[in-house]
């Protein structure tokens, strides 16, 4: 991904044309980043200390073939690993991003996240996710919310970036929230009661 809605020289020039910006990097309906982020804020919210974790992904679309390019996958890295590490008030070591392209699982992509940590009584806790997902469907509802929420945007006349879609449907919006606040934010700003 370019990163253009959470680079304050584009956020302004999108203001300046009272153009709508919603970005960046597409997070899916339930992909591996939206997972990984909602285990670590649970576990975070009841207490249990994040010592490190990982989510390897492979897959065999064309995003993935992309990314073969190491300096696509540089901005990928930052884009899911800036999104998990947003749930914890503390830094934590994270290895995150695109590990290899697989033609034959074609727009299949999976996942593996692990978690280790401690919760009460300095107990360790291991975690060991596997998502299975098909790729295109899984990114086709959040960008119908994104177009509609543009759409409101330019109804309403408002430019630069939106705050609340961002949130939601992007891995690395301008502000990096839990998914529940983003959910709101969305509802609030669909509502009228939220600006952006």
């Amino acid at each position: 991904p370019v990163f253009i809605a959470s680079d304050k020289e584009w956020q302004k020039k999108f203001e300046e044309k009272r153009l709508p910006l919603a970005g960046d990097d597409e997070m899916s309906q339930i992909g591996a980043t939206v997972l990984h982020k909602t285990i670590i804020k649970l576990l975070v919210d009841r207490g249990v200390i994040v010592d490190e974790s990982y989510q390897l992904n492979i897959g065999g679309d064309t995003d993935f073939l992309n990314m073969l390019e190491k300096e696509r996958l540089k901005s990928k890295e930052i884009s899911k690993t800036s999104a998990v590490q947003a749930m914890m008030p503390y830094e934590v070591p994270l290895k995150i991003g695109p590990s290899d392209y697989v033609p034959f699982l074609k727009n299949k992509k999976i996942c593996y996240i692990w978690i280790k940590g401690r919760y009460f009584g300095n107990t360790p806790v291991y975690i060991d996710v596997k998502l299975d997902v098909w790729d295109a469907p899984n990114s086709a509802g959040v960008v119908i919310d994104v177009i509609r929420s543009v759409k409101l945007a330019l109804d309403r006349g408002i430019g630069g970036p939106l705050i609340s879609i961002s949130a939601f449907a992007f891995k690395h919006p301008p502000i990096q929230v839990s998914y529940h606040i983003a959910k709101q934010w969305v509802e609030d700003f669909i509502q009228g009661k939220r600006e952006r």
